[in-house]
């Protein structure tokens, strides 16, 4: 016999509730779903359903609604919530384009607060959709409209829980902000963000602009602002759960690429440039890379891997850009990207390959002195595992901020074509030998005694002489490295879960 009870009709107060609900949704909004297509782009539902587990989703202040009477728009242009990611429980915020272009507004600042409240709270990780046009105009009328805890709530985020943001159309103003604050900003090729959008441009400066003339992606991916670029927002998602996956802790043991090719990576001719992301390939697990600001800062590739399914960061000299030289922006982005990794005890492998720190009246004009200076900071108070390979050139204080002896890595070990000096080995035999060279009876025979007496320098710090000098803990076959990497972190002790912050990151 069927239950009596399921013939009954819904209350009326839950019936209200009920379509309430339902009208917040896509398969409601014909012509908010249109619009997104019209813009060839994802509605903010079709974006959580893409990131989250299904059925997962708890929202937050779906009932809410704008704030100025006579304007409508679902869940007040904010979907919010808790949910979980293969398995990792997060805190999303996700701006709806569709309502007033994904503004914040006097309704759903306190709502996307307390998302971020929550998050400190529980200690979550944070997902922000970052799709819309800052501040809604309209609500500077309303009555009992505040200034907004947004920003410093979020700010109080940083070390304490990862951060993410996609950017898959327009970020300007407050989500511009939002933007900057996370940890790694993901963004498509045809998004646009800036601090100010194209009304508050053209009233400040009288300079009209679309917002793709006025911030695009390639801007940002030129300054570093944004960490990776994608094609569109699926690939957006992917890459926000890979990166994601990183702060899970170990996966299952996976296969690497043949290690007797690591042999073959470093040319016999010292002065042959090569390609170090190589070595980062080989080194790694299979399909386990992902490179943070590839095209910013290219004189150091920082990648997060894995190692026997272990997250590690890598922090790697590129002899393809500047030969290795440290600049600027490979300094801000190697501080940034170590901060992250101590943060949550990511181990950090360096791989060393640098004539030094760049030098120059121009160099000196970018502030070297300071961006330098921060790599050094990084890693001297980080505590997680450093462990330092020198692929080739080891010089200078591009040396000494990158893995040598004075940071105790916990090992420290070169290759065969490893070279060390405390400075560039011609400015070093232009000072100890001056007055020679100077004797000289003419350029062709001072050119010939100077490299002469490079060569000879250069014999003092191969490898193997600073191995016996014990200045490196020893020298390997490349094939050795990753055996190596992995039985120094098996040696280790696990980090013991915390409860607390461990470091602050700085936004970059």
């Amino acid at each position: 016999m069927s239950d009596e009870k399921s013939f009954k009709p819904k209350r009326p107060d839950l019936e209200r509730v009920l379509q309430a609900r339902a009208a917040i949704l896509d398969v409601a909004r014909p012509k908010a779903v249109e619009k997104q297509r019209k813009r060839k782009r994802w509605t903010a539902r079709e974006g959580i359903a893409g990131l989250v587990d299904p059925g997962s989703l708890v929202e937050y202040g779906g009932l809410a609604r704008p704030a100025v009477e006579g304007m409508e728009g679902a869940a007040d242009g904010l979907v919010m919530g808790t949910a979980q990611i293969n398995g990792v429980p997060v805190d999303l915020v996700v701006y709806d384009y569709t309502v007033y272009a994904g503004t914040q507004s006097a309704v759903n600042h306190p709502k996307i607060s307390r998302m971020f409240a929550h998050a400190e709270q529980h200690r979550l990780p944070v997902i922000c959709w970052l799709d819309g046009g800052g501040a809604r105009p309209h609500d500077m009328l309303v009555n009992n409209r505040a200034s907004t805890s947004t920003f410093v709530i979020f700010a109080r985020l940083a070390g304490l829980v990862p951060t993410i943001g996609i950017l898959p159309g327009r970020a300007f103003a407050g989500h511009a902000n939002l933007a900057g604050m996370c940890d790694v900003l993901i963004a498509t090729k045809d998004s646009s963000m800036g601090m100010a959008g194209p009304p508050l441009v053209e009233a400040a400066l009288g300079i009209k602009l679309t917002p793709e003339e006025l911030g695009p992606a390639s801007v940002h991916v030129a300054s570093g602002v944004i960490d990776i670029l994608v094609d569109d927002e699926a690939q957006a998602i992917a890459l926000a759960k890979k990166y994601l996956a990183y702060f899970k802790g170990p996966h299952a043991k996976a296969e690497a690429p043949d290690q007797n090719a690591m042999r073959e990576v470093v040319p016999e001719n010292p002065k042959r440039a090569y390609n170090v992301r190589k070595v980062i390939e080989i080194l790694a697990d299979r399909d386990s890379i992902l490179e943070l600001k590839p095209a910013y800062g290219r004189a150091i590739v920082t990648s997060l891997i894995r190692l026997d399914g272990r997250p590690v960061g890598v922090v790697a000299s590129q002899p393809m850009f500047l030969a290795g030289a440290i600049d600027g922006p490979a300094s801000d982005k190697a501080a940034h990207f170590i901060q992250i990794c101590d943060a949550f005890d990511i181990p950090v492998v360096i791989l060393c390959d640098t004539p030094g720190l760049m030098v120059g009246p121009e160099v000196e004009k970018t502030g070297l002195v300071r961006r330098s200076a921060r790599i050094l900071t990084a890693l001297a108070n980080a505590t997680v595992p450093i462990m330092t390979v020198v692929l080739r050139k080891a010089y200078g204080l591009g040396y000494y901020i990158m893995g040598s002896p004075p940071l105790d890595p916990a090992v420290l070990v070169a290759w065969p074509t490893a070279e060390f000096g405390g400075m560039g080995l011609e400015g070093a035999v232009n000072i100890l030998h001056g007055p020679e060279l100077d004797a000289a009876p003419d350029a062709q025979a001072r050119t010939a005694l100077q490299a002469k007496l490079a060569e000879k320098l250069k014999a003092h710090n191969t490898a193997l002489e600073v191995a016996s000098r014990y200045l490196v803990d020893d020298v390997i076959d490349p094939a050795e490295t990753r055996d190596i990497l992995l039985k120094t972190l098996a040696s280790l002790p696990q980090p013991e879960p915390r409860t607390s912050r461990k470091r602050i990151i700085e936004p970059f």
